[in-house]
C-alpha cells in the first residue's frame, strides 16, 4: 500500500469481511497478567476490490470491529477477468513472498491461510497461488495485496504498447 493509485472509498461497495487471524496478547504488570487480542480482518466486494486491516483491543469482538473499520480505510482495486486474474505475479511484504497464477474455469481457489482469505473475498474464483516466504498472516495478507495491486489489466497494456485490442487476441 505504497500508492495510492488504486485507493477506493468504502462507501462506494457492499463489502464482506473474513477473519484471518485473532492473536491473544499478554503484558506482565505488577498485579499480574493483562490480556489483549490482535485481529487480522480483509474485508472486499467480490467484484475486485480488497482491503486488509488490523484492530486491537481488551475484547475480541472489539478488536475485530476496530479491524473491520481499519480495512475499509485501505481498500485497493484490481482487474478481474473471469473469475481469475489477468497474468501470474508476485508479491512482497517484508518476509512474506507470494506468487498468484491464472487457472481455468473449475479449478477454484488453490491457496493457503491468508491468501485464501484475501483471494475469496476480493472475488477471485480460479487461481493457483504458493507462499513462498513468511507464514506470519500479517505479511502475507500485505504480500497478497500487493501481489493484487501489481496487476493490470491487458487494454492497459495494449493502451500503454498504443496496439489495436483486437490485434492481441485474434492475432
Amino acid at each position: 500500500m505504497r500508492d495510492n493509485k488504486n485507493r477506493v472509498k468504502p462507501a462506494e461497495t457492499d463489502l464482506t469481511d473474513k477473519v484471518v487471524s485473532v492473536n491473544r496478547v499478554s503484558k506482565v504488570t505488577k498485579g499480574g497478567r493483562t490480556f489483549s487480542f490482535a485481529a487480522i480482518v480483509v474485508v472486499g466486494d467480490g467484484k475486485g476490490t480488497v482491503g486488509q486491516g488490523l484492530g486491537k483491543a481488551r475484547e475480541v469482538s472489539s478488536a475485530i470491529a476496530k479491524a473491520i473499520d481499519d480495512a475499509k480505510k485501505n481498500l485497493v482495486q484490481f482487474p478481474l477477468i473471469n473469475g481469475t486474474i489477468p497474468h501470474e505475479q508476485r508479491g512482497k511484504f517484508g518476509a512474506g513472498k507470494v506468487y498468484i497464477k491464472p487457472a481455468s474455469d473449475g479449478t477454484g481457489v488453490i491457496a493457503g491461510g491468508g491468501m485464501r482469505a484475501v483471494l475469496e473475498t476480493a472475488g477471485v474464483q480460479n487461481v493457483l497461488a504458493k507462499s513462498l516466504g513468511s507464514s506470519n498472516p500479517h505479511n502475507v495478507v500485505k504480500a497478497t495485496i500487493d501481489a493484487l495491486t501489481r496487476l493490470r489489466a491487458p487494454h492497459t497494456i495494449a493502451k500503454t504498447r498504443r496496439i489495436a485490442l483486437k490485434k492481441v487476441f485474434n492475432g
